[in-house]
This record gives C-alpha cells, sequence and structure tokens, in this order.
C-alpha cells in the first residue's frame, strides 16, 4: 500500500502543474488566430481609428460643422483652408464628413444593439420553450422576412415620421428577425446537452439555465454576426436620409450630405466626391474585421 502511495505522490509530482493563466478558453483560441490574420489586424486598426475619429470628430473638425458659413469660398474645391472644399452654403465639408461619421457610425451601432438585444431575447424563448412561444415568433419573424429590409425600414419611418432617432427604431427592426433566429438555432442545439440537463437535475430555474448555461453559448455567434450587420445598418441608415427620411438639414449625415450634393453635381463635384466615400470606407473594414471573425469562430467551431 505505502508503495503505491509513493508511486502515486510520484507521478503526481511529475506533472507539469497548469497556472490559471496557461488556461486556453475559447475566446483565448479565438484572439490567436484573429491576430495571425494581418489583413483583418489592418482592418481592425482602421474600423478602431474610425470610431475614435467619430467620437471626438467634433473636437477634431477644424469647424463647425452647422453653423460655420464661409461665404466668400462658395463651392470652392479642396484648399489649405478647406481641405476637402466648401458647399453650395459656404460650409466646410471636411469638417462635415468628420461630424457625419459620427452620427452614422452610431446610428448603425445603435440600431444593430437594439435589434440584437430584442432578436436574443426572442430567440431565447422561442428556442428553449418552444411549442407555441416557438411558433408565434418564427411566425413573426416570417412576417418580418417577406419584405426587403430597405422597403420595410421606410414603411416604419413614413409611419413614425422623419428623422434620425426614428431612423435607428426602423433599421433596428428589421434587424431583429435575424438575431432571433441564429440565437433560437443555437439554443435548440445547446439545450440537448447534457450539461443542461444536470442543471436542471440540481433544480435550477428555467432563467438561471437560459442566462448562466444557454446565452454564455451563443455570445460568439451574437457578436461575429453583429459585426457583420453593422455595415449593412449603416448603409440602410444612410439611404434613409439619402431619400430625405433620416436626418434632416442641417444635420451633418451621410447620406443627406449626398442628396444635397445632387443639386450641385455639375459645377461642384467635390462634394459629393468626398462625401461619398465614408460609406465605403466604414462599411468595407467592418465587414471585413466581420467576415474573419466569422472564419476564427468556424474554425474554431
Amino acid at each position: 500500500m505505502r508503495l503505491f502511495n509513493w508511486r502515486r505522490q510520484a507521478v503526481l509530482n511529475a506533472m507539469p502543474l497548469v497556472k490559471p493563466d496557461q488556461v486556453r478558453t475559447p475566446w483565448h483560441e479565438f484572439w490567436r488566430r484573429f491576430r495571425r490574420q494581418h489583413m483583418a489586424m489592418t482592418a481592425a486598426l482602421f474600423v478602431i481609428l474610425l470610431i475614435v475619429v467619430a467620437i471626438f470628430a467634433r473636437w477634431i473638425a477644424p469647424y463647425d460643422a452647422e453653423n460655420y458659413f464661409d461665404y466668400d469660398n462658395l463651392n470652392n474645391g479642396p484648399s489649405l483652408q478647406h481641405w476637402f472644399g466648401v458647399d453650395s452654403l459656404g460650409r466646410d465639408i471636411f469638417s462635415r464628413v468628420l461630424v457625419g461619421a459620427q452620427i452614422s457610425l452610431a446610428a448603425g451601432v445603435f440600431a444593430v444593439f437594439i435589434g440584437a438585444a430584442i432578436g436574443t431575447l426572442l430567440g431565447l424563448l422561442a428556442g428553449y420553450y418552444e411549442g407555441w412561444w416557438d411558433r408565434l415568433i418564427m411566425r413573426i419573424c416570417d412576417v418580418l422576412f417577406a419584405f426587403p429590409g430597405i422597403l420595410l425600414a421606410i414603411a416604419v419611418v413614413a409611419v413614425l415620421g422623419s428623422g434620425i432617432a426614428n431612423v435607428i427604431i426602423a433599421v433596428a427592426i428589421f434587424s431583429i428577425p435575424a438575431f432571433a433566429r441564429l440565437v433560437r438555432g443555437n439554443t435548440l442545439v445547446l439545450k440537448q446537452q447534457t450539461f443542461i440537463e444536470s442543471a436542471r437535475s440540481i433544480g435550477a430555474s428555467d432563467m438561471t439555465v437560459l442566462l448562466r448555461h444557454i446565452l454564455p453559448g451563443t455570445v460568439s455567434s451574437i457578436v461575429v454576426f453583429f459585426t457583420m450587420r453593422i455595415g449593412t445598418s449603416i448603409i440602410s441608415a444612410a439611404s434613409l436620409s439619402f431619400l430625405g427620411l433620416g436626418a434632416q438639414p442641417p444635420t451633418p449625415e451621410w447620406g443627406a450630405m449626398l442628396n444635397e450634393a445632387r443639386a450641385d453635381m455639375v459645377i461642384a463635384p467635390h462634394v459629393a466626391v468626398f462625401s461619398g466615400p465614408g460609406y465605403f470606407s466604414d462599411r468595407t473594414g467592418v465587414q471585413f474585421v466581420g467576415r474573419w471573425f466569422t472564419r476564427c469562430a468556424g474554425s474554431e467551431n
């Protein structure tokens, strides 16, 4: 017996100790794969730069984006004084593009956040309880999916009225069913796992099972889809503003700025030239990061 205990102790002593900071969680593995992708890291740094510029846009902008008027340089092109030129009302385009980034990014992010929050809740309920909960929620999602997103957003804004707040609500509404279906699918898979049955067997309530066991298992999918959805929401919000249903003049929103630039396209094309690339830059950066998130998460799964 003593010999057996001695051998067991020798084996235990020979085993390497694993420190807590050396344990690789799924998030560690995800980050390790992501940072190996140099293009993805470059896109992520670019997106972070856009976010920082958007947050501090009103301090970075050399002029007031709404109340500054240079009547001596109407429709003038780029210069040392006005890097992106001046529009037909004498407003500095560079300042308006910076502040417009703040408004457009905020509209896209808030819309997706609202849609993700509501959609996640509905998806958890539909996937966990099934039955009439599942049928009711999924039929509502089917109805929303039956309409093109931008058409549904136009209908919502037409009912609620124009304004950036109503645009956020409209874009959030057509984001809800996508998140609901995603979370429902994950929930249906997770609720069949043995650790869920173990939690139920020890008397865990439905709320505890949903919030402490199922929801954490869906977070990675939600984050990836959230990132992919931001670019679409930015374009949708800007499209509504371009149609005159979103931000109203003199608010410097990218879609509204492009709409105003149409009238002076021939005599002052620089207004549209410098107002438009914001869409391409932020949407491309966010979509690029989102796709790499998807690849990293997919390879991990």
